[in-house]
């Protein structure tokens, strides 16, 4: 029996110190949900998806409730989950009306023989399974209008606005590791981007021989390294969870200056958490003690 751990993230990001508070809350509460599957003997694919639907229905984080705007002030979620045992996937992208991207991500990976779906199509796998849909009314928050208001008027797509994507990865008692990533994207973004999260090895990556990641940050950055599959790829060669964190993170910033964040499992429960951006909030649990941070570059 291995012992579980879970660690997740609520976004690497200029977090506001009006919401430094909010976010611990935040992770702290889908950590535990987390928890709660993998105490019980669940799967890691379980305990992803628990605590990825808290932060998706949690205000305060850029996924599913509370997504950023795009350019037109509608709403654009995409999700990814992978299963480390078989290297099983799912994503979406374009979702403007599904509660819970997470859970339509997963539908894709078990139910169909497809990866990836956008827009429409994935649309109508989520009612041929019955996931619940929401408005664009009741997505929208009043903190993504402030956060748009204020791209607005400086009109930058930098760090400052919405890359709070959320994640989560987690070992089971089975030895699993999974994967699970969502996010609403970054304010002010062109309708029709699709950022980092979707992408297999970009917003996160899982291989139960290596480890699993959760990424966070600037998407356009994320994609051009690979970054989740850039830091399994060190874990491979022998370093250490957090050594190959920090490095791939490094490595982002000097050769296409990206900043962004992410979180990190190895086979044996080692974390690794890191960040290049102002802050990024997370938590976990190993051993059944719950840490949480909202750590400041």
């Amino acid at each position: 029996m291995v012992k579980p751990v879970i660690i997740v993230h609520g976004g690497a990001w200029g977090i506001p110190d009006r919401l430094v508070e909010a976010n611990l809350n935040g992770v702290e509460e889908s950590v535990k949900a987390g928890w709660i599957v993998l105490e019980a003997g669940g799967s890691a694919l379980d305990a992803v998806v628990a605590a990825v639907n808290v932060l998706e229905d949690d205000p305060s984080f850029d996924a599913g409730i509370g997504s950023g705007l795009t350019e037109d002030r509608t709403i654009e979620m995409d999700s990814l989950i992978m299963d480390g045992a078989k290297l099983d996937a799912g994503a979406v992208a374009g979702l403007k009306d599904v509660r819970y991207p997470i859970r339509l991500a997963r539908k894709v990976m078990e139910e169909t023989p497809h990866v990836m779906m956008i827009g429409e199509g994935a649309s109508r796998i989520a009612d041929e399974f019955g996931l619940e849909r929401i408005t664009q009314e009741k997505l929208v928050t009043g903190e993504a209008v402030r956060e748009f208001e204020e791209w607005s008027e400086k009109a930058v797509f930098g760090d400052s606005f919405g890359h709070d994507t959320v994640g989560a990865v987690a070992l089971d008692s089975d030895g699993n590791i999974a994967t699970a990533t969502s996010t609403g994207g970054v304010t002010g973004k062109r309708v029709g981007r699709i950022g980092d999260v979707p992408l297999i090895g970009s917003g996160g990556y899982a291989d139960n021989k290596v480890g699993g990641v959760s990424t966070t940050g600037h998407g356009e950055s994320i994609m051009k390294v690979n970054l989740a599959k850039l830091v399994l790829t060190y874990m491979n060669m022998g370093m250490p969870v957090q050594e190959a964190s920090e490095k791939a993170l490094g490595y982002m910033k000097v050769r296409v200056n990206g900043q962004g964040g992410l979180i990190a499992l190895d086979p044996d429960g080692n974390i690794g958490h890191a960040f290049t951006t102002k802050r990024m909030v997370w938590a976990s649990i190993k051993d059944g003690k719950i840490e949480t941070g909202i750590e400041t570059s």
